[in-house]
């Protein structure tokens, strides 16, 4: 006779869960990534894409799946297809080179993006050099940038920067900065660059984009009140890695930037009784309920979303798109 000897499963230990609010895409990406699907619904596959539309990872690689080619220039596109511009913008230089070139292309920036733009242009006119609060290389500061002529902008990365800036001449000086920095960190720039220069006049309304601001204040809740907390989002997002540096300044012991569940080291959760999720303005809500999934089939979780603001903010599509 055989014997089965029941065996009791360990229970699981408890983990309670905070998601962020608001979290994830923003209008400028929801439109950004419309822009692409319609082009390939409207002029079929391949759609032509200069830079990744959004920074992130698994929507880059969707897009791809659908038709999209991903190029670094506009020399990489023939003439004969669409081209979208990313959601970060472009130096004028480009759509000069497409019109040039006859191609269609579909300029899916962000339109607090083209504020800034917009901004700059009107400095620029009113024969002011501008201060640029930004990452070198990051493709909204290059195409920022690029709209005016060199050594019309000089680029502000650190306090030090702010520090040692030269003021050309004697040039009347305006700024402008990049729209997904961390407000704590460019309040800092900005106050050396006002006691240096207290003349300096403000926007008419804050670069720093509103998305930017509304996850940065709500992951710092989570810091505030978490062990650990995750932000989904990819490496190349300067909005996700900034919702990582400002979750740790408002106290979280722990955080970490993952592309998806995958990227997860269940080292991290040891001792760890409160998790904070958030997602960077890039990232899809599929990628949350993933880390949900995953964190849940090692955990008794119990998870619960945080009274934030709502958005209620759209951008319409190009024209092209919606004739």
């Amino acid at each position: 006779m055989t014997v089965t000897v029941a065996t009791q499963q360990p229970e699981r230990p408890h983990l309670t869960v905070r998601l962020a609010a608001p979290r994830g895409f923003c209008a400028g990406v929801d439109r950004a990534i419309q822009i692409v699907e319609r082009a390939l619904e409207k002029y079929g596959a391949p759609v032509y894409v200069r830079h990744e539309i959004v920074h992130n990872k698994h929507v880059v690689d969707r897009l791809k799946a659908m038709g999209a080619v991903f190029v670094k220039e506009l020399d990489q596109c023939p003439d004969d297809r669409p081209v979208v511009f990313s959601a970060h913008g472009v130096p004028k230089s480009v759509p000069q080179t497409a019109r040039s070139r006859q191609m269609l292309f579909l300029d899916a920036t962000c339109p607090l993006v083209s504020k800034v733009h917009v901004e700059a242009e009107r400095h620029h006119a009113a024969g002011r050099h501008i201060l640029l609060i930004g990452h070198a290389g990051h493709p909204e500061v290059v195409g920022t940038m690029g709209q005016l002529p060199e050594g019309a902008i000089s680029l502000i990365e650190t306090v030090e920067d702010a520090e040692a800036f030269e003021r050309p001449g004697d040039a009347p000086l305006a700024y402008a900065t990049q729209t997904t920095l961390s407000v704590d960190d460019t309040a800092e720039i900005l106050a050396a660059l006002k006691r240096r220069f207290p003349e300096l006049p403000d926007p008419h309304k804050e670069d720093i984009c509103y998305a930017t601001t509304n996850r940065q204040e709500a992951v710092k809740r989570l810091g505030e009140a978490c062990d650990l907390v995750l932000v989904v989002g990819s490496g190349n997002s300067s909005n996700s890695v900034r919702l990582v540096e400002v979750a740790l300044r408002a106290g979280a012991p722990s955080a970490h930037l993952v592309d998806d569940a995958s990227a997860i080291d269940w080292g991290w959760f040891e001792g760890v009784r409160s998790l904070g999720v958030t997602a960077g303005a890039s990232a899809p809500e599929s990628l949350v309920q993933g880390v949900i999934d995953a964190v849940g089939a090692r955990f008794d979780v119990e998870v619960s979303e945080d009274d934030g603001l709502r958005e209620t903010v759209t951008f319409k599509l190009p024209r092209l798109l919606t004739a």
